[in-house]
């Protein structure tokens, strides 16, 4: 039998590329998405594959999965400024309940749990290059805190199953990735520039112009995460 792996948030631009990798890799994936902000566009090519099946389903309610699981890999939320600028609740609970339930089924399983954190979970950080240990300096009522929040607490409780509950657990804090299926209209730096190229327009720069990026390609991303 096939090892099993559920991969939330499987429709969205990072969620998606895992679904192809696992499927090429010999897993048989379980995507669920609710398509707030995925879309089926990005797994189109997946619907008629034996070893994927997609779930339409919001993480934030209980997860109910028959059968074994071997890796639970939550993906689950808005990503990008614009997506949870306007779906701020959602933001927070899929970060909040939607973790809690996606570790809920990485216990009940017995499966390795990853965690899609962020680098926003730094937020205006004072120090940079940012290193692992370096805390952050988050504004929690600002603009961005809905995500920064949402991201940092499902940290604690990822980490909070793996001192209580022992479930073998990971966090990636994804920084700025760029690829095939992003789209040019997220509030994103690399989408915009690239779009704006495509356009021959002058790029456009927020600020004095001397921010810094971390940026990664799609596949490079996944295969890291793999």
């Amino acid at each position: 039998m096939k090892k099993r792996v559920l991969i939330t948030g499987g429709a969205g631009f990072i969620g998606s590329h895992l679904c192809d990798l696992f499927v090429r890799k010999g897993y048989s994936v379980l995507c669920m998405d609710n398509l707030i902000t995925g879309s089926k566009k990005n797994m189109k090519h997946l619907l008629r594959n034996r070893n994927f099946t997609f779930i339409k389903h919001d993480v934030s309610n209980h997860i109910r999965i028959k059968g074994p699981i071997y890796y639970v890999l939550h993906f689950a939320s808005p990503a990008s400024p614009i997506e949870y600028l306007k779906y701020p609740i959602k933001t927070l609970k899929v970060g909040a309940l939607g973790t809690h339930n996606a570790l809920g089924v990485a216990k009940a399983k017995g499966a390795k749990f990853l965690l899609a954190s962020t680098s926003e979970v730094y937020g205006d950080p004072l120090e940079h290059p940012q290193r692992e240990s370096y805390w952050g300096n988050v504004n929690c009522i600002g603009p961005r805190g809905v995500y920064d929040e949402a991201k940092r607490f499902a940290e604690a409780i990822t980490m909070a199953y793996h001192k209580s509950h022992k479930v073998d657990t990971r966090i990636v804090r994804i920084f700025n990735t760029y690829g095939e299926r992003m789209r040019k209209k997220d509030g994103r730096a690399m989408p915009a520039f690239i779009d704006q190229c495509l356009k021959h327009r002058p790029k456009t720069v927020f600020g004095n112009g001397k921010q810094t990026r971390s940026i990664c390609y799609i596949s490079h991303m996944i295969e890291g995460i793999y």
